[in-house]
């Protein structure tokens, strides 16, 4: 065994030594003869070291995301200190579930929680668990809130279900992520039966015309817009959804980090005021996936949706330990950090190619970037040229009404000489094919800028 993990760590670092010098994408090559390993299940046993060996050759067929040039999801590369623990976790092997049996992954994910709790301004007493992302951490606070919001209409929705249950209105923006729309499936609320509340041009529920409510009523908030970053208006719409007895939650997957940074801290004002919270520390933390989290003001009603049998032992990945690590060796000032100089990278992205003469659609206000090449046709071209290049990796998005390249920077690997890099690689890119094309600067110009004016 000593000699198998000795030379799977070797492998390991080779590889992440080699991210920087490598194109992000994965290699083509590679990836064509991924069709050899579809094989019968071999009929005999093989040495674990050949298995390693075969599994690493394939390597260079993943996607840089661990690297510092990977833009093109709001998800972080694995900070060392947060790889390590997950590795000394996987060895331990624990089944984090029952603090009895497993005493050091329950206290590390107690103390990491209450560390998140204070870097989110939540109130102390706040309930809180470890999920494999978004989505389910987005059940749960559904699961809460169904409870909690039906229990105050005097129906047991644990006991009695959902059928014939006084019927509960869920209020979301138009721009709710679609992880949303799935946990509203999983919970028994539907996709479709929601009240959509019109954004602004940003992003932002529009608080001048959320909807009159009437209890039992679940509003849902947005901390991050997925591809502007925006936050919707908080102090504007709770104190609406409070005076109606609803609950108010917030989905800040990566926005809800915000908080953690005293130059962005603003952004969040007001937002302690709702029910529930969730978020991924796979995203801003930079931990490895999975990894969710869900915060509850009120414990009760948690254990209360969540609980299960005595009789039935649970299971549960040590997710915490990671994230223990990655907080214990950040500290309040390393994580204040990695939020402020990814702000500050999405700002120089915004501002490089407005200057080189393209439009950025979104007030940067966080760590996402839109931008357009031209029309939708021109600007996939772009960033599929930008793929190929392999300098960088970036998405395409479609946002009210525009076909974008959306560049989200949550790295901590990512330097400035990494953006400049980037960048550079964007407009050469972008001008090579508008010169292979016959595009005038002109043509170019003609979208509006709109980056830095005040949205609707």
């Amino acid at each position: 065994m000593r000699e198998l993990l000795i030379a799977t760590a070797e492998r390991a670092l080779r590889y992440l030594e080699g991210l920087s010098g490598r194109g992000v994408a994965p290699d083509p090559t590679v990836v064509a003869r991924l069709a050899e390993l579809a094989i019968c299940l071999p009929a005999h046993s093989s040495e674990a070291d050949e298995s390693l060996a075969l599994l690493d050759s394939y390597g260079a067929a993943t996607m840089a995301m661990a690297g510092p040039r990977f833009f093109g999801l709001v998800i972080g590369g694995v900070l060392p200190a947060a790889l390590a623990a997950n590795w000394l976790a996987s060895a331990w092997d624990q089944n984090a579930a029952l603090e009895e049996v497993t005493p050091l992954p329950a206290k590390l994910e107690d103390v990491a929680l209450g560390w998140l709790c204070d870097v989110f301004g939540l109130p102390a007493a706040t309930g809180m668990g470890f999920f494999t992302g978004a989505t389910m951490a987005n059940f749960t606070y559904l699961a809460a809130a169904r409870h909690a919001v039906l229990a105050q209409a005097g129906w047991d929705v644990e006991a009695n279900g959902l059928c014939g249950a006084p019927e509960v209105a869920v209020v979301v923006s138009e721009e709710a992520h679609p992880t949303l729309f799935k946990s509203l499936g999983l919970a028994g609320f539907g996709r479709n039966r929601v009240v959509r509340v019109p954004v602004d041009k940003q992003g932002r529920m529009r608080a001048d015309v959320f909807p009159r409510l009437s209890s039992p009523t679940i509003v849902c908030l947005q901390a991050g817009n997925v591809n502007t970053g925006a936050f919707d208006p908080a102090p504007e719409i709770i104190p609406k959804a409070k005076a109606a007895n609803a609950w108010v939650h917030v989905d800040g997957a990566f926005g809800l980090w915000a908080a953690a940074a005293p130059c962005k801290a603003h952004l969040l004002a007001g937002y302690a005021d709702a029910d529930s919270w969730a978020t991924d520390a796979h995203k801003y933390l930079n931990t490895p996936y999975d990894s969710g989290l869900a915060f509850v003001r009120s414990p009760a009603v948690l254990r209360a949706a969540m609980a299960v049998s005595a009789a039935y032992l649970p299971s549960s990945r040590a997710r915490g330990i990671e994230v223990w690590a990655a907080l214990h060796t950040l500290g309040r000032s390393g994580l204040a950090d990695l939020v402020e100089h990814t702000c500050r990278y999405a700002a120089r992205f915004a501002e490089g190619l407005r200057a080189a003469g393209y439009t950025v659609l979104n007030k940067v206000v966080l760590n996402q970037v839109l931008v357009l090449f031209g029309d939708a046709e021109r600007t996939r071209r772009v960033i599929a040229g930008i793929q190929r290049d392999g300098t960088c990796w970036c998405g395409e998005t479609v946002w009210q009404g525009h076909t974008a390249m959306r560049i989200s920077v949550s790295s901590w690997a990512t330097t400035d000489a990494d953006v400049e890099h980037s960048l550079q690689a964007m407009i050469r890119v972008a001008r090579e094919l508008a010169e292979s094309r016959g595009i005038c600067p002109v043509e170019l110009e003609s979208f509006p800028q709109v980056e830095g004016k005040t949205a609707d």
